[in-house]
């Protein structure tokens, strides 16, 4: 599999670039993020390459930072999201944003993604919430606010309140309102899903 890529930039476009290795011209697909820290068309560039198979295709997808990498494998680990549509969403919105947006379950942001409608929004952030941990805290620098807020308690009593149907605002305004002396899970999530109805 191809995982790196380091040669000289023959074409480029918002979604497309096309790398020289050795005489061999690469076809790489892009977002626009990677497209616009791009260097000069004739000047070398290196990539960070997620190889797609399919029977009937191999696609390569580029990126310079190994963080943008990282968060196109979560993305496409949701289930219907694919290649194209994770490279739509890190061109749609600055992966620390798109980080920002599925951290705090904002369903209005990532639903202007073009492609990206409000179920496979609210699957982007049940699925992908707690998985962004581990991104660098350049990439999630947004995130420390939100989880200083609440503690781990809290923060799972607001994913299961979103799970029925709650946004991640009503669900915290919840949580908030249900603190009391019994602060556990049961407890606070039985409180909470009463203010929520």
């Amino acid at each position: 599999m191809i995982a790196f890529l380091r040669g000289l930039i023959l074409e480029k476009h918002p979604n497309q670039v096309i790398v020289d290795v050795g005489g061999v011209g690469y076809d790489v697909a892009i977002s626009v993020s990677t497209f616009a820290s791009l260097a000069e068309t004739g000047r070398e560039t290196r990539l960070h390459i997620y190889t797609n198979v399919r029977e009937d295709a191999l696609q390569l997808f580029g990126f310079l930072s190994a963080d943008e990498k990282f968060l196109f494998e979560k993305l496409i680990s949701v289930s219907g999201i694919g290649p194209k549509l994770a490279i739509t969403a890190l061109s749609g919105l600055p992966p620390a944003d798109l980080v920002g947006a599925i951290r705090s379950g904002a369903v209005e942001q990532i639903v202007r993604i073009p492609g990206i409608g409000k179920k496979t929004a609210e699957r982007l952030i049940v699925e992908l919430r707690d998985k962004l941990d581990l991104l660098p805290a350049s990439a999630a620098k947004t995130q420390e606010k939100p989880k200083s807020a609440f503690n781990p308690a809290e923060e799972d009593v607001i994913s299961a309140l979103m799970n029925f149907g709650s946004t991640r605002a009503q669900a915290e305004a919840a949580v908030v309102k249900a603190r009391g002396e019994d602060n556990s899970f049961e407890a606070l999530f039985r409180r909470a899903l009463k203010l929520v109805r």
